[in-house]
């Protein structure tokens, strides 16, 4: 079979995940996700099951409910029902019952205490257990690290443009994980397609403070032109662009994880700003540094905002 085939299945798919995560305030059925994909009605389903890993109805659920809980984490002034309105639920019962499934505990209670210490035992933890036998991901995210003092944050507003890109997926785990992906995958990737010289992104589709870590996504990849032809194993997108919060990170891949917390939980609460529903990034400049050796490197985190 050509490699185009199966190549061409993922793009679809991809344009699937992409079409959900922008309408999850809306009904979405199979007859209309098959559309998106020309695939047809009768195996779309088990297409979709098989490249996810889980149905399309668990999937659904699984991500209109993560979706919320990072909003309500992250934007102080949105109500329960406007967080289960801008997920699809159509009332805050129907909402607050699937989320005491998923969580184990209330919106209200997820709202007033979106991040709990680690080692803090609650209903949470038990749920995350039952469910994936695991300990709670967004509370093990930052979790072993070695804590050092912390210069101050240095917090820059900027409003980027809109930026086409190529990229590569990686599903697991964050942190050291992503640093073998950069260097194992995308490296040779970037190199193979002439993109060393663009400026790169690194893309988090799923908050790990609320996505089991197994089912997190990141897309690695560059900026590049209208004309770009992506190869077989990669795909394309648009970084939306907008307001953003831009802070310089130096560091290495496992020392990242805790600079995101720091940005979301040490500034942005005291900012006058929440998150919007587009994506957090980081951005390597082509002038950006990088030492084999160590593994130190230098990225911009990129978060975008909103006013309260």
């Amino acid at each position: 079979m050509s490699l185009e085939h199966p190549s061409e299945h993922s793009r679809r798919l991809h344009r699937v995940l992409d079409y959900i995560d922008a309408h999850l305030d809306e009904p979405i059925d199979l007859a209309r996700l098959a559309r998106v994909a020309h695939f047809s009605d009768f195996h779309f389903h088990r297409l979709f099951a098989a490249h996810v890993g889980e149905t399309l109805g668990a999937y659904l659920t699984r991500r209109r409910l993560e979706t919320a809980a990072a909003r309500l984490a992250s934007q102080p002034r949105l109500s329960v029902l406007g967080a289960a309105l801008d997920v699809g639920f159509g009332s805050a019962e129907a909402f607050t019952r699937a989320f005491r499934r998923r969580f184990a505990c209330t919106p209200t209670q997820w709202k007033r205490s979106p991040r709990p210490r680690a080692g803090a035992k609650s209903k949470m933890d038990q749920a995350v257990r039952r469910l994936g036998q695991e300990k709670p991901p967004r509370l093990g995210y930052a979790r072993g690290m070695k804590m050092k003092k912390q210069p101050p944050l240095r917090v820059s507003l900027q409003t980027l443009p809109p930026v086409r890109s190529a990229y590569l997926r990686y599903q697991g785990p964050f942190g050291p994980p992503l640093g073998r992906f950069w260097g194992e995958a995308v490296y040779p990737w970037l190199a193979a397609n002439d993109l060393l010289g663009a400026p790169r992104y690194g893309v988090s589709r799923d908050d790990p403070r609320v996505t089991d870590l197994r089912k997190c996504r990141y897309d690695a990849g560059a900026e590049v032109g209208k004309d770009f032809v992506p190869s077989p194993n990669a795909q394309l997108a648009e970084l939306p662009g907008g307001r953003y919060a831009c802070v310089r990170f130096r560091g290495t891949s496992a020392e990242i994880p805790r600079a995101w917390e720091r940005v979301l939980g040490e500034w942005l609460p005291a900012s006058g700003y929440q998150l919007d529903a587009r994506a957090c990034y980081e951005r390597y400049p082509v002038d950006g540094e990088m030492d084999p050796k160590t593994g130190v490197f230098t990225c911009d985190l990129c978060l975008p905002i909103t006013p309260l």
